[in-house]
């Protein structure tokens, strides 16, 4: 199997690929803060402060008051008790899992949730189930299969990273037992979604009582690690009890350094939000008037259908005519054959954006 070509970003919305300089809409970078300013500034200045590494346990002698500080504002960006900062935003729900390993009969899991939340589900040490791929009324008939006094736990992604749709989160709260806890991750969502970037959790205006959400730093925040976003006593049982926490290094203090500036640029920056959704909206509008079939979602993501070889070479060849780096991936959750996807960021020029639909539009005018 070949492994994907090696890219060199030249800037905040463009890369070399083969000597050419090509419009990136790959990645998930949706607000490109991997290069702002104040986010890199902030990295430099925490390595000449603090160093890199803590080298221990957060259990031991690795705590932080940077990591402490890091937490607080997770928290109040997102209308929490408390966060717990994690290494990636891959292990947050296997973190989640190992703490309350015992406590569910049952787990339930979306059939397309990310492969993160499908390693999380077997470390709660029950059963598990998989329901029909954002159906709520297959998650009810997966309670039903559970039997009556079933403490279950959902597991699904806020948005879906294949094709940014949206679980319905508040449907499936309604049909859950009171007892029930519904898991998100919300790695894609978080920074995007909501009218303040709270994520899939704000966007479906649930309340807090019963989910835990699950967020990465890498993504909409461009930097790096993960976060529990719940109650303070799932803070403290997570520390407590999760194997995944106590026996590992935290993430390098330049970064944790990194997120609270671009917490902090998220949070006054609010523009940024809207130029992404006007970017999003205007590629998503011209592709539908040229008879592009595009999912309904809400997420700044374009996949197109999958396509045979003969095709997929074709639209290769009109993107790359366009200026458009070609992004086709193979990825757990979106087709197995492969599919082209292409992010939208809230830094990308109105011409990227129509050179994008003009590459798109020349391959489905052309078959």
């Amino acid at each position: 199997m070949s492994e994907p070509a090696p890219l060199q970003p030249i800037n905040r919305t463009y890369v070399r690929h083969q000597g050419r300089t090509l419009s990136f809409f790959g990645g998930c970078d949706y607000f490109r803060l991997s290069s702002h300013p104040r986010v890199l500034s902030a990295i430099r200045e925490g390595l000449d402060e603090f160093g890199l590494n803590v080298a221990a346990s957060r259990k031991t002698t690795g705590n932080h008051a940077l990591y402490l500080k890091l937490e607080k504002e997770l928290a109040k960006f997102f209308g929490t008790e408390s966060a717990l900062l994690v290494n990636s935003g891959y292990v947050t729900s296997s973190v989640v899992a190992q703490a309350l390993a015992g406590q569910s009969s049952h787990a339930l899991i979306d059939e397309r949730a990310h492969v993160a939340l499908q390693d999380a589900s077997l470390a709660f040490d029950c059963p598990v189930l998989k329901f029909k791929h954002r159906d709520p009324s297959s998650l009810a008939e997966a309670v039903k299969r559970c039997g009556i006094g079933a403490r279950v736990v959902v597991l699904t992604d806020g948005m879906f990273a294949h094709d940014g749709s949206v679980a319905p989160l508040r449907e499936y709260l309604k049909l859950l037992p009171r007892d029930a806890l519904l898991l998100v991750d919300d790695a894609h969502g978080a920074g995007t979604l909501g009218k303040t970037g709270k994520g899939a959790v704000e966007l479906e205006g649930i309340r807090r009582a019963r989910v835990v959400q699950c967020v990465t730093l890498s993504k909409a925040f461009g930097v790096y690690g993960g976060a529990v976003i719940g109650p303070r006593k799932l803070r403290e049982r997570m520390m407590e009890k999760s194997r995944l926490f106590i026996g590992s290094t935290p993430l390098p203090l330049p970064l944790a350094a990194g997120a609270l500036a671009a917490l902090d640029v998220m949070r006054r920056d609010k523009a940024m939000r809207r130029r992404l959704n006007t970017n999003s909206d205007r590629v998503k509008h011209a592709l539908r008037e040229a008879g592009l079939n595009l999912p309904d979602a809400p997420g700044p993501i374009i996949p197109l259908p999958p396509m045979n070889a003969k095709e997929s070479s074709r639209l290769q060849r009109a993107l790359l005519a366009a200026k458009i780096f070609p992004s086709f991936l193979k990825y757990p959750g979106g087709p197995a054959e492969g599919y082209f996807r292409f992010v939208i960021s809230s830094e990308h020029t109105r011409a990227q954006l129509d050179a994008l639909v003009r590459g798109l539009c020349s391959h489905t005018a052309s078959h």
